[in-house]
């Protein structure tokens, strides 16, 4: 089982610090699909946590089973969830509603905790708040995953929505997220080859002379990571 996987699993069985993780190795996919919907009256992160609370219910749907990456399951998730809040509520502010709701369970928590000297369960803050355990995990996981993010990484790191245009098809935004996803999983060399071969347009001569290695290195490298993309995307 590989490490992602393992995460899935923890976090369907309800590991919160799995869902957070999750979401952070994900920010990227998070923001690519996020950002082919700015300019429609909501802001960036606005639109970014509607993406976590798709990720997350893709989380908790996604099935090994189902013989695909769950990346590629994702990806309609996180884009479904904000086609919905912007066809349903327009430009009213996700973020204030989660972040105000987050603040409450906070000071719940705290309140409860000097009651009864223990923490407190996600069932009994749910039923001093009038809400369910599972609006308590996604206003929680959703806004700590953000703060996260912001704190750690800001807008630096998330290229990948450069290569995504608003007139694209989601089929195209899925292949082109779903390559990006599995060029990243590549170790450092085959990556580095498929980088300037492909998106830099090198000829292997080249690519040989900026690695400081022979051409058929280069080749044997290039049809290397080619299989492993293969697997990777099958």
């Amino acid at each position: 089982m590989s490490v992602c996987e393992a995460l899935i699993r923890r976090a369907q069985a309800g590991d919160r610090d799995a869902s957070e993780q999750l979401v952070t190795e994900n920010s990227g996919l998070i923001w690519a699909v996020t950002r082919r919907f700015l300019g429609r009256g909501v802001e960036a992160d606005d639109l970014y946590q509607l993406g976590c609370i798709g990720f997350l219910k893709a989380l908790e749907g996604f099935d090994p089973a189902f013989g695909t990456q769950f990346s590629t399951y994702a990806v309609p998730k996180i884009a479904g969830e904000i086609r919905r809040f912007l066809r349903d509520d327009g430009a009213v502010k996700v973020s204030r509603s989660l972040k105000e709701r987050a603040c409450a369970i906070r000071a719940t928590r705290n309140k409860l905790s000097a009651q009864l000297g223990r923490e407190p369960t996600v069932t009994e803050i749910g039923e001093l708040l009038g809400i369910t355990p599972e609006d308590i995990a996604m206003a929680e996981t959703a806004t700590a995953a953000t703060e996260s993010i912001q704190r750690e990484s800001g807008e630096e790191g998330f290229s990948l929505e450069d290569v995504l245009t608003d007139t694209e098809s989601e089929e195209q935004m899925l292949e082109k997220i779903a390559l990006r996803q599995a060029i990243s999983q590549l170790p450092q060399r085959e990556r580095m080859v498929v980088q300037l071969r492909y998106f830099h347009c090198l000829t292997q001569q080249k690519v040989a002379a900026i690695l400081d290695i022979s051409q058929v290195q280069v080749s044997r490298i290039e049809k290397k990571a080619m299989v492993q993309l293969r697997q990777f995307l099958a």
